[in-house]
């Protein structure tokens, strides 16, 4: 009996995941295209930017875009095109920052709660949910007046107000793992608490919180355009694109495109987090997986 030769192309797709991802979901892959490359442009700004991002010249205040200044400058002279570029890595700092923050804070918190119940879940649960009343924006500016301006402070603030999103997630999570048969069984054959919640309750809690984190990291991002924007995240002379868009707002009627390039960075970026969030999302569920 002759066997049917597998394709050549579907075999190399077989053989390269990555393309084979690439290939059935060009929105996740194009997403994760546009933050790498942002990534790296923030990474590598010093070499990318024409001019110094800090460098003032008051003969061209305000000019509009030219060959020399490809987005024109801003209102004390500055390339616009080269603190665009600048604040790139500003704005990636702050998301990985306070999202990283949040993970630390409210994985741990999240899982012990579920994991534990009893008392411990009820207190955990109020707290919660009482951090969660307060509106996000007003909390992240409350912590921050406490603990300083300043882009780090600003954004370990804002990881402190998404630590009870992560927190509630993993406490749902673990809920529902901790009545799994595996679970009891590893109770049976004498397991500690902590190798239970590394090796079981972990594992298996872990998917939506992925998917959570990086909706996050666009909600982060937001996060500190708006703390910029009210002077309490990055500091002058550095540049970040909420820092950008306070400064445009004040020339909004001379000069109405200073605000469109910031404002589109911002955006594309936001868009591309949220479209790798739902691309993970239908990776990571099983009966999407089972329909493909």
């Amino acid at each position: 009996m002759t066997q049917t030769a597998t394709p050549p192309r579907a075999a190399r797709r077989r053989r390269n995941p990555v393309l084979a991802w690439m290939l059935r979901d060009p929105r996740g892959a194009l997403s994760l295209l546009v933050i790498t490359i942002i990534a790296l442009t923030g990474i590598f700004a010093d070499q990318i930017a024409p001019y110094s991002p800090i460098e003032q010249n008051f003969d061209l205040i305000l000019m509009p875009p030219s060959p020399e200044n490809l987005l024109g400058t801003d209102d004390l002279g500055r390339d616009v095109f080269s603190r665009l570029i600048h604040g790139a890595s500003a704005s990636m700092y702050a998301s990985v920052l306070s999202v990283s923050i949040a993970l630390v804070i409210g994985l741990p918190v999240g899982l012990l709660a579920g994991f534990a119940g009893g008392w411990v879940d009820e207190v955990v649960s109020r707290i919660i949910d009482a951090l969660l009343s307060f509106p996000a924006i007003v909390l992240a500016i409350g912590v921050t007046g406490a603990l300083g301006v300043g882009l780090t402070n600003g954004m370990i603030s804002v990881g402190i107000v998404f630590a009870p999103l992560i927190a509630r997630l993993a406490r749902a999570r673990a809920l529902v793992v901790k009545e799994e048969l595996y679970v009891d069984a590893a109770r049976c054959f004498g397991a500690s608490p902590a190798r239970i919640l590394a090796r079981h309750i972990l594992p298996n809690a872990v998917q939506p919180i992925l998917v959570q984190v990086t909706l996050l990291l666009a909600g982060a991002l937001l996060a500190e355009a708006s703390l910029s924007f009210l002077g309490l995240g990055v500091q002058a002379p550095d540049a970040s694109w909420g820092s950008m868009l306070a400064k445009a707002y004040l020339y909004m009627e001379i000069a109405p495109e200073q605000m469109v390039t910031p404002g589109l960075a911002i955006l594309v970026t936001a868009l591309a987090f949220n479209g790798l969030g739902d691309s993970v999302r239908m990776m990571l569920d099983p009966t999407t997986r089972s329909g493909r």
